[in-house]
């Protein structure tokens, strides 16, 4: 039996890993400067950085071979932009101005199962009772590594704090609605976005603009953290659905404790070995998933990078790219066959 591939899963947990290995890092800059301007800092760092890498390429003699994003991709950036772009982080900001630390981390992981509960209860992507499993493990990982002993600070900001959470909820779903297209372009204008907004925010504020060196060095961790960890979670939702991408992303929480542990010297726990226990579990369980069933394709006519394989059979045309990877509009017919499969861009068809 042939195996599902495992690339959404790859592209997940890089993403997962990139923005956890930078939360320390945004803590060391934290102390020298405004919370509000470092999230605009970091947002522009990584809008600025992959837009220049956007224009470098697609002014390269190399064919490019991610569709761009279109008219009707618009609004759903623009939301998926508004939301947990805007919204977000203003949320964010607001809800750790009176919210104990432990109490902060602890309800930073409900990105994770909102971006779940939205993906399965709105949108209706697949989920049995192996992925069910699967995601609460590395969730309960995720709470886990957060937890700092102390349950005494839910304040109202936690109302705040769990309100940004279900806005990267919501913006996670809209972004997988375009996920079609080219990544990086999505990510370069979700970071100028955000970044300008909170930026302009924070100044208007009262906040100090920092030295130039500072600067620089927020910007090349949001270039890592927030753009390049972006890109991939993009490429995660265009393979395996926004589900499973919200779970992976789970696991940056543990990803930034071990950098900390190196970074600040903090003990090795038996609460962060259960945590790796229940996420290994989680991530287990995913990616050994074997969902297979008939299933029919509805005939279909949409643009993005791919390859001629089971499911693009269709013949090219004089002005079509040559090579593989490529991106062309193109048509699928009907079609009905058995197969492992994830919800991808294929594979967004109801089950009973």
């Amino acid at each position: 039996m042939s195996k599902v591939p495992l690339t959404g899963a790859v592209y997940g947990l890089a993403s997962a890993l990139l923005f956890g290995v930078s939360t320390p890092f945004a803590k060391l800059l934290l102390g020298a400067v405004d919370p509000w301007l470092l999230a605009g800092l970091l947002y522009l760092g990584s809008g600025l950085g992959l837009y220049a890498y956007w224009l470098v390429a697609g002014v390269s003699k190399h064919h490019r071979a991610e569709a761009r994003l279109s008219r009707t991709d618009l609004p759903w950036l623009a939301g998926a932009i508004a939301v947990g772009g805007v919204a977000g982080p203003v949320l964010l900001m607001v809800g750790l101005s009176s919210t104990s630390a432990s109490s902060a981390s602890l309800l930073l992981n409900l990105e994770g199962l909102a971006t779940m509960a939205i993906a399965w209860g709105v949108y209706r992507e697949n989920a049995d009772r192996r992925i069910v499993i699967g995601a609460l493990a590395i969730l309960a990982g995720a709470i886990l590594v957060s937890w700092q002993g102390n349950a005494s600070g839910f304040e109202m900001g936690a109302l705040a704090i769990a309100a940004a959470c279900l806005a990267w909820g919501i913006d996670n779903n809209l972004t997988r609605k375009v996920s079609n297209a080219d990544p990086v372009q999505i990510a370069a204008l979700k970071g100028l976005a955000a970044g300008a907004t909170n930026l302009v925010l924070a100044l208007a504020m009262g906040a100090n603009f920092p030295p130039l060196t500072f600067v620089a060095a927020a910007g090349a961790v949001g270039l890592l953290g927030y753009g390049v960890s972006l890109v991939l979670f993009v490429l995660a939702l265009r393979h395996v659905g926004a589900a499973r991408t919200g779970a992976y992303f789970s696991v940056a929480p543990f990803a930034g404790a071990l950098v900390s542990i190196a970074l600040f010297r903090e003990p090795v726990t038996l609460q962060l070995g259960l945590a790796a226990l229940l996420m290994g579990l989680g991530i287990y369980l995913h990616v050994t998933e074997q969902h297979e069933h008939a299933h029919v394709h509805e005939p279909l006519e949409h643009e993005h990078a791919h390859v001629h394989d089971e499911h693009h059979h269709h013949e090219h045309g004089e002005t079509d790219p040559p090579g593989e990877p490529h991106s062309h509009r193109h048509r699928h017919d009907r079609l009905v066959h058995s197969h492992p499969h994830f919800p991808d861009l294929h594979h967004a068809h109801n089950h009973a």
